[in-house]
Order: structure tokens, then C-alpha cells, then sequence
């Protein structure tokens, strides 16, 4: 493989959609409001696409050191973990990623605030803590925590916020149904490394309460994001917010097939349909809210 090849690969592409959908359904919600800007937007986007990729590099390098990925992973190779790249180059590569990120962020600060450091700050100290640190959060079932958090509220939040300056009801149920989806994403991954985690000390939720804890929370997280839609409903958004209820369904199918995977193959459907009921949630949702506004709801 080309370097490029390699560095393409490290940087996980099948999960950028878990940073893009945030900002559409935020800049959507926002254009509903009558509110939306471009500029502000577009610098959510980088920031969210560049601090996802940091924390992919991150995890490659620092799962890598540590031994957690091995030849026995039925997920896709780590590329420091197969010699592909130094630990050393990965570790620079990282922290230039998050750095140039948190560079970037920092055109946020006219259109919301100096506050908005605190939160760049976080997001790339979380980014390393995610597998590192005195007490990496997935190492300690924290990893559901996070995701929701960063991938729901924190960047629904923060660019609802610099585009419109006001926090509501709605955004906050916008961004539990997007954090929670995302989170489903993880879900599949740790259900499939169950035994490869618990050899490695890394205590998942799934480690720590067991597979079947897991789909029912892959349930519940499919089932609230369809209540968020509903909700939206009911608060006056227009039937076109309906159009989210598809991958949503979709989605409790996977549930029910996550319940009888037992090959790599079942888990790589289960996580590549976890990640397209993500990207589908977010450009049907996004397109309710948009249409549901054009034609007055």
C-alpha cells in the first residue's frame, strides 16, 4: 500500500459521518429558526471533521502501544499495530491534527463567545483521554458517556449556538437523538471486541454488563431517537420530520440481527448499518426540518 493509502485508512473515513451529522442537524434546525450562517457552520464542520480524525489517530496510536489491537481483531487492521506506522510518527500526526483543529475552532470565539475555548479545550484533551491518559474513558465504561456527550450535546449545542446565540428544549432533544444514534456505532464495535477487550483490561459497557445489556441499549438509544422525531412533530416542525422514522426503524432490525451475529462478516453488516442509519437519520431529519419551514409546517 502508498503512504497515502495507509494514512487514509488511519484516519477511518466510515466514521467522519458520526462528525458531519451533528452540524447538518444543527444548521438545519437553525435554518428552521430563521437563523442559519454558512460561515459558522462551515467552521463547526472542519473543526468536527479534524478533531474526529485527531481522536482516530489518537486511538490507533495509543491502543496500539498498549497491545489491545491484535492479529486477533475481527474489526478492521490498526495500522500502528501492523507496523504500518511508527508509534512515534502517529504520535506527532495526532497532535498536529488536534492542534490544527483547535486552531480552527478558534473562529468560533466572534460568533459565540470566549467561552467557546473552554470547549475546544476539552474537546482535545477528551479526544487523547478517549484511550489515554491516568484514565482513558473507555478503558472504564465511560466510552458511551463521552460519545454521547461530544457527538450529541456538546457539537448539536455549540453550533446551534454560534449561529442563533439561544439554547432551546427542542436542540437539546435534537442532540440526545443524535448523540444516542452515533453512540449505537460504538455499541456494535464494543459488542464485537467483547472478548478481545476483556483480555486486554478494557472495560467497556459491554465488558462490564454483558452482550445482552448491550442490544437492549442499542434498543433503547434506536427507540428515544424516535421519539425525538415524534416530538418534533408534536412542537409544530411539519410531518416531513417522519422521514427520520425510516432509518430508525431500520435500525431495530439491526438490533434484532446484532442478537445472532457470531462471524466478523455479521459484525461488519451490523457496524457499516449502524453507521448508514446515522448519515441517514441526519439527512432525512435535516431535510423535515428544512422542508417543514419552507412550507410552513
Amino acid at each position: 500500500m502508498s503512504s497515502v493509502n495507509i494514512w487514509f485508512e488511519a484516519m477511518r473515513p466510515k466514521t467522519l459521518p458520526a462528525a458531519v451529522v451533528p452540524i447538518m442537524l444543527a444548521s438545519s434546525l437553525a435554518y428552521a429558526d430563521g437563523a442559519f450562517d454558512w460561515r459558522a457552520a462551515g467552521i463547526c464542520l472542519a473543526f468536527a471533521l479534524l478533531i474526529q480524525v485527531g481522536t482516530n489517530f489518537a486511538n490507533d496510536y495509543l491502543d496500539g502501544i498498549k497491545g489491545t489491537d491484535t492479529e486477533a481483531r475481527l474489526g478492521p487492521r490498526r495500522v500502528v499495530a501492523a507496523g504500518l506506522i511508527t508509534p512515534c510518527t502517529m504520535r506527532r500526526a495526532t497532535i498536529l491534527v488536534l492542534g490544527f483543529g483547535f486552531c480552527v475552532g478558534l473562529g468560533l470565539i466572534p460568533y459565540g463567545g470566549w467561552w467557546l475555548l473552554a470547549v475546544g479545550v476539552a474537546s482535545v484533551i477528551c479526544a487523547w483521554c478517549y484511550t489515554g491518559g491516568p484514565y482513558p474513558l473507555a478503558y472504564n465504561g465511560l466510552g458511551d458517556v463521552f460519545v454521547v456527550l461530544f457527538f450529541g450535546f456538546v457539537a448539536v449545542g455549540c453550533t446551534y449556538f454560534v449561529q442563533t446565540g439561544t439554547i432551546s428544549r427542542e436542540l437539546v432533544l435534537l442532540g440526545l437523538g443524535c448523540g444516542l444514534l452515533v453512540n449505537n456505532i460504538l455499541v456494535v464495535n464494543n459488542y464485537r471486541d467483547l472478548d478481545e477487550d476483556r483480555a486486554a483490561r478494557k472495560r467497556t459497557l459491554v465488558v462490564l454488563l454483558g452482550r445482552r445489556f448491550a442490544q437492549i441499549q442499542y434498543y433503547v438509544s434506536a427507540l428515544l431517537a424516535g421519539a425525538v422525531v415524534v416530538g418534533f412533530w408534536l412542537g409544530g416542525s411539519g410531518p416531513f420530520v417522519f422521514l427520520a422514522l425510516l432509518p430508525v426503524l431500520y435500525a431495530l432490525l439491526l438490533g434484532a440481527r446484532l442478537s445472532i451475529a457470531e462471524r466478523p462478516l455479521d459484525f461488519l453488516e451490523a457496524l457499516k448499518g449502524s453507521a448508514k442509519v446515522v448519515a441517514a437519520y441526519g439527512v432525512l431529519f435535516s431535510a423535515g426540518l428544512v422542508l417543514g419551514s419552507v412550507f410552513g409546517g
